[in-house]
């Protein structure tokens, strides 16, 4: 574990692919053909779109993908919080049109075309902090707002332009969107397919907070997991449930399953670890149980 003590540093310079040069010795032990995946800092699993030549379109291969590399990370109990992200000029500049442009409303509907782009929400039970630079269009802003926490760079730039196309969100762009902006500005983003800057998204709320440079960005988010990362995980989930039971439930109720959870908090070993600790002036060492 000692090794992961070492911090990522995203270069001032990228490669003509536009991906960040990472320091090396981090890789994961299995081999993916579109994501770049590690743990650069204690707790923290770190994934990157690597598609550079399509602008990290998204296609089914490469949701597959990302779904397994989640499910890895979830499944490691060392792992506290997840971080991901694009290359500097695309999160991911949408949906891999190639993909969809013969679909017929029999082989999409039947087949539930792109349903698992939105497994991971499901599934992930762990934080996921998505830093945006460059393009987060249709697809690519859906993924982006799948985050339980977003950050952008400074030409972060966000928009559901299938309306353009022809076609309307199809992976919770009018519903995540809605929720996080209100309802008319959802409206005339999805209705003229216009592009909002980082600077918008972050005066209307729909990312956490604005970065100077691309490289701050990802580092901004590498840093605030491994802070997450750092906590009882067992308490970080239950605080990822209750909010997200926010958008669900009305207030009473929301605030009612708010507290149920945290009565069943006091069962847990790392409630008297923490308690403990801050009346002894100490350290909280974590069980994570």
């Amino acid at each position: 574990m000692q090794a992961f003590r070492s911090t990522v540093r995203v270069a001032s310079q990228f490669r003509s692919t536009g991906l960040p040069r990472f320091v090396r010795g981090y890789s994961s032990a299995q081999t993916y053909e579109h994501l770049l995946v590690s743990t650069p800092k204690p707790g923290v699993g770190f994934v990157q779109l690597n598609r550079p030549k399509a602008l990290n379109a998204l296609s089914t291969p490469l949701i597959l993908e990302l779904n397994q590399a989640l499910r890895e990370f979830q499944a490691d109990k060392s792992i506290g919080a997840i971080v991901l992200t694009g290359s500097e000029k695309a999160f991911a500049a949408g949906a891999d049109i190639k993909e969809m442009k013969d679909l017929t409303f029999s082989t999409s509907y039947g087949n539930d075309f792109i349903e698992v782009w939105s497994d991971l929400v499901t599934f992930l039970k762990k934080p996921l902090i998505t830093a945006v630079n460059g393009y987060a269009l249709g697809g690519g802003c859906e993924l982006a707002m799948m985050g339980d926490i977003l950050y952008a760079g400074p030409k972060a730039m966000f928009g559901q332009p299938e309306v353009k196309l022809g076609t309307i969100p199809g992976g919770g762009g009018s519903q995540r969107l809605t929720k996080a902006i209100g309802k008319s500005r959802a409206m005339e983003i999805i209705l003229t397919g216009d592009n909002i800057t980082a600077k918008q998204a972050g005066e209307w709320g729909l990312v956490a907070k604005v970065f100077e440079t691309p490289e701050e960005c990802v580092n901004g988010a590498l840093a605030t997991a491994e802070k997450i990362a750092s906590y009882s995980h067992i308490t970080v989930k239950a605080c990822k449930e209750v909010v997200n039971k926010s958008q669900d439930l009305g207030l009473r109720e929301g605030v009612e399953y708010e507290r149920r959870v945290f009565h069943g908090l006091f069962g847990s070993q790392d409630q008297k670890i923490g308690m403990a600790a801050f009346a002894a002036k100490k350290k909280a060492e974590w069980t994570n149980e």
